[in-house]
This record gives C-alpha cells, structure tokens and sequence, in this order.
C-alpha cells in the first residue's frame, strides 16, 4: 500500500515539474515571438522614415532645380 502511495506521489511530482517546464517553455517561446515581432516592426518604421526623409531630399533637390531654372529662364526675358 504505502509503495503505490508513493508511486502515485512521484508521478504527481513529475506531472507537476513536467506541466510548469512546459508553461514555462511556452511563455520563452511566446516573448520570443514578440520580440521578433517587435523588432520586424521597428526595422519596417526605421526603414520608412529613412525612406521618407532621402525622398524628401530629393523633392528639396528638385524644387531647387526648378527655382534656378526659373530664375535663368526670367534673365532670358
């Protein structure tokens, strides 16, 4: 009798250990996620505004270049 106790408490211990090592691998495995997911998302914001301020340098470039052809084509008139 008290050998089937004990085999019933060692199982529950396993049981035990075995169900909060796997929540505890399926929270490293969800952070994980997330910060994958975080990171995507802060590399795509990076990469949009890097993108955003070279386009508007090049609208400032352009906008240059039509000033000074504008002011030349005046001193033509």
């Amino acid at each position: 009798m008290i050998i089937k106790f004990m085999n019933q408490a060692i199982n529950a211990y396993y049981n035990i250990t075995a169900e909060s090592e796997f929540r505890e691998k399926a929270r490293l495995w969800e952070k994980a996620r997330h910060n994958e997911a975080s990171a995507l998302r802060h590399a795509r914001e990076e990469g949009e505004q890097q993108a955003n301020e070279k386009w508007q340098g090049v609208v400032a470039d352009k906008e240059a270049e039509i000033a000074r052809l504008k002011a030349e084509l005046e001193k033509l008139q």
